[in-house]
């Protein structure tokens, strides 16, 4: 029995986007919390929270689009060509934040608002963006002779705009819920009262979704409803209840972390069932990964290559988090 290539290969890559969503989620959740809170001094405290660690973030995201490209071309062709202004307006985003994440601390009382605010903007675009592509990606691509056969707004309808909006609840809770993990005082108390409201958000967000999808979609509808499916994957809408109520309770107890490692289950609770939705399919509706593959050689190649820088950045990003553990306060960093 073979090795199944694209098999491996989408788990890597799914694995790579997991991991971008988890890590640089709460990260540009703090961008986009930055209006609810006025505070300069506040405003440092969250910035310094991610200071050491928010550009090594964004490696997950390099490595999931590098991965498409090297396993399966058609749907990096695909994908790309069908997302082409939603993939710019989130690399603009990404841009846009990193250089005023930079050049606020340089700033003087002046301008420093300036670069608040466009630290804001950018992780409020580049967090919609993104959000609008997977509801694209989940309402599937046209492909005629193995190209994208739709127009350049294609991935503009009212679902995607409702997903883009989701994501951003998404980080939000991401970045609040941090935040009382990595702060104290008065933030980490206004983190909490934030975070409460955004998780029921969350949650209406994630039901709408989860309604809307498989009554547009009736492929989706037979994958979730038809037995015995509906006993195997009956549990993943479960435990999205418990686990939004589990975030609800610890926020409301003088927890640090529990608030954040349960939303970091919800968010794979969500990531669980869009990959229950879509499988086998990397090109929503029709083309499966086996369809979408490279020749075997050339995924064996790469292969080699994944397998060995994967673990240096799993290291290298576990070392640095390890590193600057512990809370954040205002004026002195680290503790």
């Amino acid at each position: 029995m073979g090795i199944d290539l694209p098999l491996i290969w989408a788990i890597i890559i799914g694995f790579g986007l997991m991991m971008y969503v988890i890590m640089d989620g709460f990260d540009l959740g703090i961008g986009i919390l930055f209006p609810f809170v006025p505070g300069r001094d506040d405003r440092d405290t969250m910035i310094n929270t991610v200071a050491p660690v928010w550009d090594g973030n964004e490696t997950w995201l390099v490595l999931g689009g590098a991965a498409l490209m090297a396993a399966f071309p058609l749907a990096y062709a695909v994908i790309l060509s069908a997302l082409y202004l939603p993939l710019v307006a989130m690399l603009a985003g990404l841009i846009w934040r990193g250089v005023a994440f930079e050049f606020r601390f340089k700033a003087d009382a002046t301008h420093k608002p300036f670069w608040d605010k466009a630290f804001a903007w950018g992780s409020y675009i580049a967090a919609f963006s993104q959000g609008v592509a997977l509801g694209a990606f989940i309402d599937g691509f046209e492909v005629t002779d193995g190209a994208y056969g739709g127009g350049a707004l294609g991935w503009l309808t009212p679902f995607s705009l409702f997903t883009g909006l989701g994501l951003v609840i998404a980080y939000a809770l991401l970045g609040s819920t941090w935040l009382v993990m990595k702060t104290e005082g008065a933030l980490q108390q206004r983190m909490r009262a934030l975070a409460r409201p955004v998780t029921i958000a969350l949650l209406i967000a994630i039901v709408v979704v989860s309604l809307w999808t498989p009554l547009a979609h009736p492929q989706v509808a037979s994958r979730w409803f038809s037995f015995p499916n509906i006993v195997f994957f009956s549990p993943v809408p479960v435990l999205v209840l418990l686990a939004s109520g589990g975030v609800v309770r610890a926020l409301r107890r003088d927890t640090h972390a529990a608030p954040f490692v349960l939303t970091l289950l919800l968010l794979f609770l969500g990531y669980s069932g869009l990959a229950i939705s879509l499988w086998p399919h990397i090109i929503p509706p029709a083309i499966s990964i086996w369809d979408a593959a490279a020749p075997p050689q050339s995924m064996g190649f790469a292969l080699v290559g994944a397998l060995f820088i994967i673990p240096f950045i799993l290291v290298y990003t576990a070392w640095s988090y390890y590193v600057f553990r512990g809370k954040v306060s205002a004026g002195e960093g680290y503790h």
